[in-house]
C-alpha cells in the first residue's frame, strides 16, 4: 500500500469541520487498506505507533526534525528555522522546501505504508550512542524520497502532532461502517477496544475474522481495561432513587486510579489513561506480589499518598509528585508514602468477571486479597438506609476522601469498561458556591491576553463532552484561579494543539482567537450554571436556542491524569442545572 493513499486521505480530513465528513474519509481509508496493513493504518490515523500501554514514543525534538528536513531538501537549517518561524508548523515547513527543490533524487522510490512505519518503529528505538545521529538519517531517508504532501504528514508524525482530531471513537464508528455496514455494531467493537485499550489490535481482529471474532475478544493479562467512570449527583436521595433505593456506598479516595495486572511474579501497573507506571512504584509492585493470592488477577483501585508521620490521607497533588519520574524513586518512597486501596476484581484466574454484578466481583476480590499495610480494601457499607449512608458520608469525610461512590448492586450491576453511568454515582463533599461540585472541562480555544496578560493567554474557551455525538460543547470562558506561572507556561502548554481552523470535534458559537485541538483537561468551579445563548452546552435541553453557561468559572487544576472523553458530560451539566433550579425554587 502506497504512503500516498494516507497522506491523501490525512488531506481531506485536515480540510474539513464536519465530523460526518471524517467518518466518511476515515471508511474510504479503511476500505483502501488491505488487511494485514489495518493495525498500522488505525495507529498513524489516531497519531500513535503503538497503543498507549507500551509507553514507547518516537522521541524527535523540533531540532532534530530540522536537520532532517535540511538534508532532506537541500537547505540550509538557518532556511529551515526561518520557514518554521513564520509557519508554526515543520510539516508545512517541510512541504514548502520539499516542493522548492529544483532536482529529484535520481534514485527517488515512492513510499510504502510499510515503509513509512518501519522507519518510525526504527526512530522510537533509536537509544544511547548515535542516537540522534540514527533519528535524523532516518527520517532524512524517508523525506528524501516523500512527495511535498507526504513530507507534511511524515513530519507530524515524528513529532507526534499530527493534528487530524481523529479520535479512538470516531475511527471505531468507520471501522462499524466499514466492516458491519452501520453504526450498530459499534457497541461490540467499542466493548472489544475497552477490554483491550488497543485500537490496531481491534481493527486488525474485525478486518480479518469480521464481528464474530469482535464478540469473542477477552480480557487479557498485559491489555489494560478501560476504567469505569462514575456520574454525580448532591442528592442522597437522588441516588437512591437512581440505584433502586439500596447501594454499596464506598469511600471515595483522592489519589491515582490504578488497574493492577498480577500473573505470578509479574506485575504491571496501569494509570487511568491506559499507561504503564509500574516503574514508577516499586513499592506497590512488591506489595502486590504478597497480597493478591491468585495465580493471576486484574483489580482495580486508588493510589493514595499517607502521611509518613501520622498515616493520615494526602491529597492527590502529593501523589502527583511520583508520577513521571525516573530518578531518585527510593528517596520518593521514603517520603512519599502510598496506598492501593481496591474496590473492585476483573479478572480472576482466566475469568473475565466485567461480566459479574458487582457484590460478586467484590466478593471475589476479597476471597484474594490478603491485606498489607501498603494494600488495603475500599471501606464500604451495603445499605438501604439514608441515615446509615450519610453517617457513613460524614465518617468518609472525616477520614481524608472526598466523599462516597455509591455503586449499584442490583444483577445488572456490571464493570462498564470505559463508560460513565448510572451504575456508579459520585456523592462529593459540598462547596459553598450554588454549583456544589466541580467539573473537568476540556480547553478547545484560547483569547489572546491584554494589558498584564499580553503575551500569554487572557482566556480559555471550555468544553463539556458530548458521548452521544463525540464532540465536545462549549460551556464557558476560563480566565479566573490562574497563577502567574499558569499563565506564563499557557501558550507553550497549547503551542502543539494549536490548529488554523474549528476541529471537527468541536460544536462552538464563539470563535477564539486560537483554535486549539481537545486534549487538555481542566478541573473547574463555579458560581452557578446559567442558561446562554452563546455556548452549545445542552443547546435546547432546556430552552429552545438557548444552551448552558458556567458563570464565573474559575480554575482549580490541571487534570493531566485525564483523558479529553473523561471529561464531565453535557448530560451531567444539564443534570447540575436542573438539580440546581430545584435548590432555588424550595428555598423560595
Amino acid at each position: 500500500m502506497l504512503f500516498k493513499v494516507l497522506a491523501d486521505v490525512f488531506e481531506k480530513i485536515e480540510a474539513t469541520t464536519k465530523r460526518l465528513e471524517m467518518t466518511d474519509y476515515l471508511v474510504e481509508l479503511i476500505k483502501a487498506t488491505p488487511k494485514e496493513s489495518i493495525g498500522k493504518v488505525a495507529y498513524l490515523t489516531t497519531g500513535t505507533l503503538y497503543p498507549p500501554f507500551m509507553g514507547i514514543e518516537l522521541g524527535v525534538a523540533d531540532k532534530l526534525c530540522q536537520k532532517a528536513i535540511s538534508i532532506a531538501t537541500g537547505f540550509r537549517e538557518e532556511i529551515v528555522e526561518e520557514d518554521y518561524k513564520k509557519s508554526g508548523d515543520l510539516g508545512k515547513t517541510a512541504e514548502d522546501l520539499l516542493a522548492k527543490k529544483a532536482i529529484r533524487t535520481l534514485f527517488h522510490r515512492p513510499l510504502t505504508l510499510d515503509r513509512v512505519y518501519g522507519t518510525l518503529e526504527k526512530i522510537s528505538q533509536a537509544y544511547g550512542s548515535g542516537a540522534q545521529e540514527a533519528k535524523i538519517s532516518h527520517l532524512a531517508g524517508l523525506l528524501s524520497d516523500a512527495d511535498p504532501k507526504e513530507a507534511r504528514y511524515i513530519v507530524r508524525m515524528a513529532l507526534s502532532k499530527l493534528r487530524l482530531g481523529v479520535a479512538d471513537m470516531t475511527f471505531l464508528d468507520a471501522l462499524a461502517i466499514a466492516f458491519g455496514g452501520g453504526k450498530e455494531y459499534r457497541e461490540a467493537i467499542e466493548r472489544a477496544y475497552n477490554l483491550t485499550s488497543d485500537i490496531g489490535y481491534v481493527a486488525e481482529t474485525i478486518a480479518k475474522g469480521g464481528i464474530d471474532a469482535i464478540r469473542q475478544v477477552k480480557v487479557t493479562f498485559g491489555r489494560p481495561i478501560k476504567p469505569q467512570l462514575a456520574e454525580r449527583l448532591s442528592s442522597l436521595e437522588e441516588i437512591l432513587e437512581k440505584l433502586g433505593g439500596k447501594c454499596s456506598a464506598e469511600y471515595k479516595y483522592d489519589g491515582l486510579r490504578i488497574q493492577a495486572h498480577i500473573q505470578g511474579s509479574s506485575v504491571i501497573l496501569f494509570s487511568r489513561r491506559q499507561e504503564n507506571i509500574t516503574s514508577q512504584f516499586p513499592d506497590l509492585v512488591d506489595a502486590l506480589q504478597n497480597a493478591i493470592r491468585a495465580k493471576e488477577a486484574i483489580v482495580d483501585g486508588e493510589c493514595v499518598p499517607v502521611d509518613p508521620n501520622t498515616g493520615d490521607l494526602l491529597p492527590f497533588q502529593v501523589v502527583s509528585q511520583r508520577r513521571g519520574r525516573k530518578y531518585d524513586i527510593e528517596k520518593m518512597i521514603g517520603e512519599i508514602p502510598v496506598v492501593l486501596f481496591l474496590f473492585d476484581a476483573l479478572y480472576v484466574n482466566g475469568e473475565d468477571l466485567t461480566l459479574k454484578p458487582y457484590l460478586e466481583r467484590r466478593k471475589a476480590l476479597e476471597a484474594i486479597l490478603q491485606e498489607t499495610e501498603c494494600i488495603r480494601i475500599a471501606e464500604k457499607i451495603v445499605s438501604d438506609d439514608s441515615k446509615e449512608i450519610e453517617a457513613f458520608f460524614h465518617k468518609a469525610v472525616q477520614e481524608g476522601t472526598e466523599g462516597l461512590v455509591c455503586k449499584a448492586i442490583g444483577p445488572n450491576s456490571l464493570y462498564e469498561a470505559g463508560k460513565r453511568g448510572w451504575l456508579w454515582i459520585k456523592w462529593k463533599r459540598s462547596y459553598r458556591s450554588e454549583m456544589v461540585d466541580t467539573v473537568d472541562l476540556v480547553a478547545v480555544g484560547a483569547f489572546a491576553g491584554r494589558g498584564r496578560r499580553a503575551g500569554s493567554y487572557g482566556a480559555l474557551l471550555m468544553a463539556a463532552y458530548n458521548p452521544k455525538d463525540d464532540v465536545f460543547d462549549t460551556v464557558c470562558k476560563l480566565g479566573s484561579g490562574f497563577t502567574d506561572e499558569d499563565l506564563a507556561r499557557l501558550p507553550e502548554l497549547f503551542k502543539p494543539f494549536i490548529i488554523d481552523h474549528k476541529p471537527p470535534r468541536v460544536n462552538a458559537l464563539i470563535k477564539p482567537d486560537f483554535w486549539l485541538q481537545p486534549v487538555k483537561v481542566l478541573e473547574v468551579i463555579g458560581d452557578e450554571i446559567t442558561l446562554s445563548p452563546l455556548h452549545t452546552c445542552g443547546f435546547n435541553a432546556i430552552r429552545q436556542g438557548s444552551g448552558l453557561a458556567i458563570r464565573f468559572p474559575r480554575l482549580v487544576k490541571f487534570r493531566e491524569e485525564r483523558v479529553p472523553e473523561d471529561a464531565t458530560t453535557v448530560e451531567e451539566i444539564v443534570d447540575m442545572y436542573r438539580r440546581q433550579l430545584k435548590r432555588v425554587e424550595s428555598e423560595t
